[in-house]
């Protein structure tokens, strides 16, 4: 064991709470299989997040911070000094609105610049920033600025204005709403001329590190949205962790990465707090439908993304491959294995002579097309949010781009675990982060703690202590650490599916191997209370029709494909293989294809790609039925 302490300890009760965890937690049954890293920056003593922002501008006023698109569609490169100016502007607008230090802040945007610059702006006031995803309902807007006590909003479009001046009844602190697109800055900016800088200096201050930064609210995979309380400390102290165990992405020179992941997302918020910690250009791409023009166009080094977003490239990959004729389809085909050949025979002594000579000229041929269509510089990301599946790792990796997977939750500011450069192991999640110490509990449930991890729910002191346990905090996923302390993540403890024979089933890899298959967009896994496993399908549009195109089904479309013999066999196949990786009792016995897919608009996904599965269950119930008839 060389990275990472593991340990068998049985936790003692915290000295200052004797009932054991936070407001009376129960005490732990058992012994704990931990896995832990020491901090290798000490706690900030002082400061806040703002420090971020002064430090850089002190150091090199000159260097550029940030790219965003201007009117003309080209890159402008935005300078710390440049950043600065803006962010101490906006922030004596927002005193100048009465907003004090501890206020609460919505903020309502698609990622791009103007979203840092208020977030960076409520650190210099002292206030809190509450992020509400662009594409919420106005329900979803109206509790989480109710819930949080939002005394000002901050939003990117008229429309957005719109749904929240028609929930504003149900916001009673709510006093101001600015928006971005109708000049809502520059209107700050105005009114903030008259504030002095000793007044904007005396807010600043104000928050300490243990100091709440940000209110950040769950994605409601599992139940209504909880605001997480997160301080400068949870930020601020595990980014500057985070930097040192990756100086080979974060370091290199003309280092820099393209945001595209929600800023409302806690991911994203860590990876803005990184690029101002580690001192890395950082980029917006607001429209998804346009992310490989952009990512041509910004030619990031490094990007951190959910996996949907990889699933997606390759799937596109291979329909470009498949449009292009049976010869282009073989060749990736034989490409994509080679790629996970390579991949594989890297953790087993290496590839032999003639891997190596099919991998260079694959690499020729068709690996190095992809690399150019991400922008010809990204050879390592950071894929976190859900699993990535072990098979896409290993594709990436041999194709030329490196994707270190991670593991983290809303209430641990993010990542928790990663692998890391020169100590990977595809398929796990990796070793803690500096600062951060997980454990095994007797039930497979995986307990967290250190610098990362958040101080309440807001509002909810009882949902509180049940989370916490002997001062760990219950992910609530279940895992296994390896005897180097790599964790592996198998599902989520509510997810577990129990058959009516009682044999308990962990959704995830099955749908993890399904997800892979490239007519397959999404999957669930069902089977509780029920005598056998069973999975609803759907199809990927694209891949549906190049499909049909090399099978001689030209215009086949899902509709079609969902009775189609050659189709279902294809779709048996990759059940089948899923199969490979669990018994026969907790095997997929049926499928079932639905009409369309899993989206944020039909509430079967959460804005940041996440399936919420109680929501599936419920509007495809009578499919599941009928799996079962």
């Amino acid at each position: 064991m060389t990275s990472a302490e593991v340990s068998t300890t049985t936790p003692s009760s915290s000295a200052t709470d004797p009932a054991g965890g936070p407001g009376g937690a129960p005490r732990s049954a058992g012994p704990l299989v931990t896995s832990s890293q020491p901090a290798q920056v000490p706690p900030a003593a002082e400061g806040n997040l703002s420090d971020l922002v002064l430090d850089w501008e002190r150091d090199d006023p000159g260097a550029v911070c940030f790219s965003r698109r201007d009117d003309t569609g080209a890159w402008a490169d935005v300078t710390t000094a440049q950043f600065a100016a803006t962010v101490r502007a906006v922030a004596k607008g927002l005193l100048a609105a009465g907003v004090r230090p501890g206020d609460r802040v919505g903020l309502m945007s698609r990622t791009r610049y103007e979203w840092t610059v208020v977030d960076a702006a409520c650190w210099f006031a002292g206030a809190v920033s509450v992020p509400v995803y662009d594409t919420s309902s106005p329900e979803q807007v109206a509790w989480v600025l109710s819930d949080s006590g939002a005394v000002a909003c901050v939003v990117e479009t008229p429309e957005h204005a719109a749904l929240v001046a028609g929930v504003r009844e149900q916001v009673p602190t709510l006093r101001r709403t600015w928006t971005v697109d109708d000049g809502g800055l520059q209107e700050l900016q105005a009114a903030g001329r008259d504030v002095g800088d000793e007044d904007l200096e005396a807010a600043r201050t104000v928050a300490g590190p243990a100091s709440t930064a940000t209110i950040v609210y769950t994605s409601g995979s599992t139940g209504r949205p909880k605001g997480c309380v997160l301080t400068h400390a949870n930020f601020g102290d595990l980014a500057r962790n985070a930097h040192l165990v990756m100086p080979d992405m974060l370091d290199e020179p003309g280092a820099s990465t393209l945001l595209f992941i929600p800023l409302a997302h806690v991911l994203a918020r860590f990876v803005e707090v990184l690029c101002l910690a580690a001192r890395v250009r950082m980029g917006f791409a607001p429209d998804t439908r346009e992310l490989l023009a952009d990512l041509q166009s910004f030619r990031p080094s490094f990007v951190l993304a959910v996996p949907r977003v990889f699933q997606k490239v390759h799937a596109a990959a291979q329909h470009k491959a498949a449009t292009g004729g049976k010869l282009r389809a073989a060749l990736f085909a034989r490409a994509e294995q080679t790629a996970v050949a390579y991949s594989r025979a890297l953790d087993t002594g290496g590839p032999g002579r003639a891997l190596r000579a099919q991998h260079a000229l694959f690499d020729h041929l068709v690996y190095s097309k992809l690399r150019t269509t991400l922008g010809g510089r990204l050879t390592r990301a950071v894929s976190g949010g859900a699993s990535l599946g072990e098979y896409l790792g290993h594709f990436f990796r041999g194709a030329g781009l490196t994707v270190f997977e991670g593991w983290g939750l809303t209430e641990t500011a993010a990542p928790a675990c990663v692998n890391r450069p020169g100590d990977q192991r595809i398929g796990t999640v990796g070793l803690p982060l500096p600062g951060t110490e997980v454990a095994i509990a007797e039930d497979g449930e995986i307990l967290c703690r250190g610098i990362g991890v958040f101080t309440e729910y807001l509002n909810r002191p009882e949902e509180t202590a049940e989370s916490f346990r002997d001062g760990w905090f219950r992910t609530g996923d279940i895992g296994a650490l390896d005897e180097d302390g790599n964790l592996t993540i198998t599902g989520r403890a509510k997810e577990i599916i129990v058959t009516a024979a009682g044999k308990n089933v962990a959704p995830a890899p099955l749908e993890d191997r399904l997800r892979a298959h490239p007519l397959i967009s999404q999957c669930v896994v069902v089977g509780d209370d029920r005598p056998y496993v069973s999975c609803l399908l759907t199809l990927d549009e694209a891949a549906v029709t190049a499909w049909g195109q090399l099978h001689g089904r030209a215009g086949l479309d899902v509709e079609a494909a969902k009775g189609d013999p050659a189709v279902l066999a294809e779709l048996q196949s990759a059940v089948d293989h899923a199969n490979g990786l669990v018994s026969r009792a907790e095997s997929i016995r049926r499928f079932r294809v639905l009409d369309g897919d899993f989206t944020v608009e039909n509430d079967c996904l959460t804005p940041s790609l996440k399936m919420r599965r109680h929501e599936v269950l419920r509007l495809f119930a009578a499919d599941v039925e009928a799996l079962y008839s």
